[in-house]
């Protein structure tokens, strides 16, 4: 379990295509000394599994389900936001994220004119959990929906927000990992049993 509280970014070292999928290489971080085998670590809002540990990087794999629903494979980014799970003792900054990536989306407006706005294009399937004020992880980052017109969803982002992730890097056509709200899709599933049990 996570919070969307991006602690530290990290420069991918190497990622190589195998038969089981893609094997992925990033830099450590200095006081990541702790780190240990089979640990989940989100990358990009992907829950992923430490499979190796060397002095200055670490290596996860990822399967061929990973790839198809993440941003992973399409094209692997130079740097990632980075987020150990959380400790039961810990502040929960953000709000509750699993790091199971639902789809990606597109990036499909960046405004400067009144702080930075950014405007994401994702599925239409997913529109009932996209709610204004609710909660989305947008490559694993903890953001609020500012607005939301059909199938594209704004967040507002904070100077602080952009200093200490990857979004400062973001384009217009760039694709992001999208993880909607847990809550939001359990109480989706529930209405869509119970519309189902009444038809039936």
């Amino acid at each position: 379990m996570f919070t969307g509280i991006v602690t530290h970014t990290a420069r991918v070292a190497e990622s190589e295509r195998t038969t089981e999928g893609m094997l992925l290489r990033v830099e450590k971080p200095a006081e990541w000394d702790d780190l240990e085998l089979g640990e989940s670590i989100a990358m990009n809002g992907a829950c992923l599994t430490i499979t190796a540990i060397h002095q200055h990087d670490y290596e996860c794999q990822l399967i061929p389900e990973t790839l198809a629903k993440t941003t992973f494979g399409r094209v692997v980014p130079p740097r990632l936001n980075l987020e150990r799970a959380m400790k039961a003792s810990d502040k929960l900054g953000g709000h509750f994220v699993q790091g199971h990536v639902d789809t990606t989306g597109k990036i499909v407006q960046i405004d400067t004119s009144q702080g930075l706005v950014m405007s994401v294009g994702f599925p239409d399937t997913y529109r009932e959990l996209v709610v204004d004020k609710g909660s989305i992880v947008v490559d694993g980052i903890s953001l609020t929906v500012a607005g939301v017109k059909g199938s594209v969803l704004q967040v507002a982002i904070i100077p602080f927000t952009s200093q200490h992730t990857t979004i400062s890097s973001y384009k217009v056509g760039d694709y992001v990992n999208l993880e909607f709200d847990m809550i939001a899709k359990h109480v989706a599933s529930i209405l869509k049993q119970r519309g189902s049990h009444a038809k039936s």
